[in-house]
């Protein structure tokens, strides 16, 4: 994703892999994580000719955002879930919510 996030433009397969600094992999395990990405609504691809252009489906904090809110619509205590997290919040995390929910209460 960082490769993405990183590009001007979308990129195929081969350019991801060109792009990867890491570690050396295979064409096929790129293609086949891109794949796994697309289906799991994390980066959306366009055909051109006979290949597949990839891009972020958007930023690092708006894919969070969506995996959080996921995981809170599957989870069978979704209230649970939030005590932990909020007990388990920074203090600067603490006074982000805090903000957000005073906007929320203004707005109403």
């Amino acid at each position: 994703m960082d490769v993405l996030w990183q590009a001007d433009e979308p990129l195929r397969v081969r350019e991801v892999l060109d792009r990867l600094t890491r570690r050396t992999l295979a064409y096929t395990t790129v293609m086949t994580v891109l794949d796994n990405l697309h289906r799991k609504q994390w980066v959306q691809r366009d055909k051109t000719g006979k290949a597949y252009h990839y891009r972020p489906a958007g930023t690092r904090e708006e894919l969070v955002a969506r995996t959080l809110r996921r995981m809170l619509e599957t989870s069978l205590q979704p209230d649970v879930v939030l005590l932990h997290f909020a007990r388990s919040a920074s203090d600067r995390e603490l006074a982000v919510l805090r903000q957000v929910l005073d906007e929320r209460t203004d707005s109403q």
